[in-house]
């Protein structure tokens, strides 16, 4: 799976599945956590999606802003599980 693609899986359905609007303008830069469109508890089903769709396991202590806040991070993280 190709990093674009990541992008569009994550997106596609934060849009649908946490922010309850699939027509969101949702950037890969865009702080998501730190900007307030995503909690923590949000967090955790987003790392579940990840599990069950791309197969990589995102561990509890990377569930944090630092490494989850934007789309590039999310998929910079998978990409690093992927290697």
């Amino acid at each position: 799976m190709t990093e674009n693609e990541i992008k569009e899986k994550l997106k596609t359905y934060i849009c649908i599945e946490i922010i309850k609007n699939k027509d969101y303008p949702l950037t890969d830069d865009e702080t998501m956590m730190s900007g307030g469109l995503v909690d923590s508890f949000s967090l955790v089903h987003i790392a579940v999606f990840i599990e069950k769709e791309i197969g990589v396991k995102i561990p509890d202590t990377d569930l944090s802003v630092e490494k989850m806040d934007t789309i590039n991070l999310m998929t910079e993280r998978i990409m690093q599980e992927l290697k």
